[in-house]
Formats: C-alpha cells, sequence, structure tokens
C-alpha cells in the first residue's frame, strides 16, 4: 500500500520540477511509464501491472533510496502546468559499487530536450551537492537517444558490464571528477 507523502522538491530548471515520488497519484504514471514499451526495451520489465504494485514500487524503490541514501528516482514534471513527464534520479545497486544516473520518459515527451535537461540538473546535484567524485549510467547496446545524452553529459564509455539476471551485456558510460 502507497503511503500519502507531501512531495518534496530536490531541484527545478528552467522547465522542470525533480521531486520525490511520494503520493497514491504517482502510481497511476509509474504504472503507465512501466509498461512502455520503450521501458521495457531498454531498462527492463519490472512485472508492476497494477495500481498496488505500482505502489509497491515507488515505496520499495524510490522512497527506499530517499531513505537509505539521501537521493533516488524522481519525478520530472513541468513546472507550469503541471504534466507528469518521466523519471531522473540516481540510484545505487546492488551488484555495482557506484552511483548510477538513470531517466526514463514516456514517448509523447520524449525529443523536446526534457531527459537532458532533467539529466543535467541530476548530474550537478551529485557532483555540486552531494559531492561524488564518480557518476555512472548503465545503458542497453541498442539504446542510441540514451547514449547521446549520456555523452551530452560528458559522460564517456567504459567497459561491457552483465546485470545479473539478464542474458545481454550492457554498456557503462562513467563522468570520473
Amino acid at each position: 500500500m502507497t503511503l500519502v507523502r507531501t512531495p518534496m522538491t530536490v531541484c527545478e530548471t528552467e522547465r522542470l520540477r525533480l521531486s520525490h515520488l511520494s503520493s497514491p497519484d504517482d502510481a497511476s504514471f509509474i504504472l503507465e511509464l512501466l509498461n512502455d514499451p520503450g521501458f521495457i526495451q531498454n531498462i527492463g520489465d519490472r512485472g508492476v501491472r497494477t495500481l498496488p504494485q505500482a505502489g509497491d514500487y515507488i515505496d520499495n524503490g524510490p522512497v527506499l533510496s530517499y531513505e537509505k541514501f539521501g537521493f533516488g528516482l524522481y519525478l520530472a514534471e513541468t513546472r507550469e502546468p503541471r504534466a507528469r513527464l518521466g523519471i531522473c534520479g540516481l540510484l545505487r545497486r546492488d551488484f555495482h559499487p557506484d552511483v548510477e544516473i538513470g531517466f526514463a520518459f514516456l514517448p509523447r515527451f520524449r525529443g523536446k530536450g526534457y531527459a537532458l535537461e532533467a539529466a543535467t540538473a541530476v548530474m550537478t546535484l551529485g557532483l555540486k551537492t552531494l559531492r561524488l567524485e564518480r557518476i555512472v549510467a548503465l545503458t542497453a547496446l541498442h539504446n542510441h537517444d540514451s547514449i547521446k545524452i549520456l555523452e551530452r553529459l560528458g559522460l564517456k564509455f567504459e567497459r561491457m558490464i552483465q546485470f545479473p539476471g539478464r542474458p545481454e551485456e550492457s554498456r557503462l558510460f562513467a563522468y570520473q571528477v
């Protein structure tokens, strides 16, 4: 069950607000995003098919990460009028030692510069506020749009990496201070 929380704004850009995923209203958005064919193809199938599962995903993923690490995936939305576009934030995975930047946007908001704008803000948050010295990104081999964004953020291809439980390798990009 998703608990009702007050959304906390993490940062704002010219067009966007990044805030904690927190309210029951976010569950329907997360359900739509996680079941987008592009999300499933490029990031993976999270097996979230119902609103309660989406609420659990928020509570056991982003919300737990905020509490444990002080960062996580954030809701990216336009400032005015408010429209939920996607998610962008920092992750710490059990199988990898580095903090990772990640982002995903609904199809109707892709190609408008929102992902780059949000990811730039998240990189600034990670490097200047959290004082991270290294931020990585993992991407599918065929995810050329995300690769372009990572390169524009200054991340460089470092090596191939194998995700636990996934047959194909992923590309690891890194930004090192």
